[in-house]
């Protein structure tokens, strides 16, 4: 089936900033496989701009400011006249999904999860109470929300095979309403020679410092790093560093700064391979989170192994071993920083292991071309593909659009203020 000339509107909950989060990387694939298609694409988002996003206008993509629980939206999408609207996380599809069947009724709606949010906080819930999380902490108001994004929006993008499998099992989400869709890469553009064992020094972690499981993993690593550098010494080691990248670090972790202890907050890299390829090791004691984790991604393509943590490692990889190593506890992840640091024949294999990974489940030239058709067979029958979503009818009634309502009140509330 040939590829339409199609008009594509993303509502973004940020702009792109493919330099701070994988978030930001992941978007800009879709948006750059989208302008492949010869598609027109639209962004829109009622954020702030800031200093590190991309540059829609050199994309190709037309940037479109909106505002919340405001009747201009209704206006610009009714001159728009979108084929196919992508919200850009839930908060997002609760906000405009309303208005986006109200004006233009026969547009795919497609949503990009990103990560399952209400797992991220069940996971966060249970880490900061010292236990295992529940399925009462799952079944969250949250959950209800994201859940309910889900099923009424024609089709959601899941990064993670285990939250596609978690949708299936726990809230028995259709398969047709769900579509993988992990990180795509330009395999061709990957590098091609990695550094070796022996050119390479030093520990680092990588992350926005604003995403919650990654400032959590910067103090996790405060408290493991004192006897991973002590051991390191011991070895031969005298002078190794933990050097932490990441954007947006606020006062709190530049304060961790310790040229004494060699625990390094470095803040922004305008280059993440490349301060990638110059480590030794990437670690990620990810304590709790969802989706799965473009810095251990980019970790494989630099060659670089990594340490993490079941949570870091999930949904990313079926049955591989995995290039570097999984620890389920502190003592373990520790050990592993010493072991694989001091061992160059193990780091040479944990390195050789992330190309049939990368190969297999991350190439862009497979998994972009999936989606396009998905999206392309949707459009042709969407009339029946939403007559046997009945939960996502349902949803969308008028019984049901508390959002709706608590939109139009916020926004007649603020013009009598106005007034």
């Amino acid at each position: 089936m040939q590829a339409p000339q199609l008009n594509v509107l993303v509502i973004g909950y940020v702009w792109p900033e493919p330099k701070s989060s994988a978030a930001g990387s992941h978007m800009l694939s879709l948006l750059r496989l989208f302008k492949r298609q010869g598609w027109q694409v639209t962004f829109a988002s009622p954020a702030q701009v800031t200093e590190h996003m991309t540059d829609l206008a050199e994309e190709g993509v037309d940037r479109l400011p909106i505002t919340l629980n405001d009747s201009s939206f209704d206006q610009s999408i009714s001159a728009l006249q979108p084929d196919v609207v992508m919200f850009d996380r839930f908060m997002m599809e609760e906000q405009f999904g309303w208005r986006v069947e109200k004006n233009c009724p026969d547009a795919l709606r497609i949503l990009d999860t990103e990560d399952l949010q209400c797992l991220r906080n069940a996971r966060h819930h249970a880490v900061k109470q010292a236990r295992e999380m529940q399925l009462s902490d799952l079944y969250s108001d949250l959950a209800k929300r994201e859940i309910a994004a889900i099923y009424r929006s024609d089709l959601s993008l899941i990064i993670s095979s285990y939250e596609i499998e978690l949708l299936q099992t726990q809230f028995k989400v259709p398969s047709p309403q769900i579509h993988h869709l992990p990180f795509m890469l330009n395999l061709a553009q990957c590098p091609k020679h990695l550094a070796r064992y022996e050119d390479r020094q030093h520990m680092m972690m990588i992350g926005n410092f604003r995403h919650a499981p990654n400032w959590d993993a910067v103090l996790q690593m405060q408290t493991l790093w004192p006897e991973i550098r002590k051991r390191l010494k011991e070895r031969g080691h005298p002078s190794i560093e933990l050097h932490i990248y990441g954007s947006y670090p606020p006062p709190k972790a530049t304060a961790l700064n310790n040229p004494k202890t060699g625990f390094l907050i470095k803040g922004w890299a305008d280059d993440a391979y490349a301060v990638m390829q110059s480590a030794r090791l990437c670690l990620a004691p990810l304590r709790f989170g969802a989706g799965i984790k473009g810095k251990l991604l980019d970790a494989m393509v630099c060659g670089t192994p990594s340490i993490t943590t079941p949570i870091g490692a999930e949904g990313m990889t079926k049955g591989e071993d995995w290039p570097g190593i999984i620890a389920d506890r502190d003592d373990a992840f520790i050990d592993a920083c010493v072991e694989l640091y001091t061992d160059p024949i193990a780091w040479q294999k944990k390195q050789q292991a992330a190309q049939p990974i990368l190969g297999t489940h991350y190439d862009g030239d497979q998994s972009g071309p999936q989606l396009i058709q998905q999206i392309i067979t949707l459009r042709h029958d969407l009339p029946s593909h939403r007559l046997h979503n009945f939960t996502g009818a349902m949803l969308n009634h008028h019984s049901m659009k508390s959002t709706q309502y608590m939109s139009q009140w916020i926004e007649a509330k603020n013009k009598h203020l106005a007034d």
